[in-house]
């Protein structure tokens, strides 16, 4: 099995624990495929419920900071994977709502065959005598 990774993605790390408990590590990259796959789940959304879901869907374990999350947001706007407007939340503040592209869903569906395919190489290599 051939993976093509570009070697940063294996490199960098981004903690994303605030508290410094059960940290989890990210992939750099990581962090795209899984906000573009929790908008394609949950539809357009704010910063902050973006990073409310990811943390609920982790069991606790992912913390998204702002320094963290909104880098990534621009980035994936910058690249047309998610299209950003402005509109107002359930409490009626202003908030950029973010929202997957065409263009976002096939990226989507690309990182997550490389994801799978990666993963399972490294399941494969812990699982081995290597």
């Amino acid at each position: 099995m051939q993976v093509n990774v570009p070697s940063q993605s294996i490199l960098r790390f981004a903690w994303m624990s605030s508290d410094g408990t059960d940290r989890v590590a990210v992939l750099q990259g990581t962090l795209d495929l899984i906000i573009l796959r929790t908008l394609q789940t949950m539809g357009r959304q704010h910063a902050y419920a973006i990073a409310t879901r990811l943390q609920q869907v982790s069991e606790d374990l992912l913390h998204l900071n702002q320094g963290t999350l909104y880098p990534a947001l621009v980035r994936l706007e910058q690249q047309g994977r998610i299209k950003g407007t402005w509109g107002k939340t359930e409490s009626n503040r202003e908030a950029k709502f973010y929202a997957i592209t065409h263009t976002g869903e096939k990226a989507l569906a690309q990182e997550t065959r490389r994801w799978r395919q990666m993963s399972g190489l490294v399941e494969k290599l812990l699982s081995e005598r290597a």
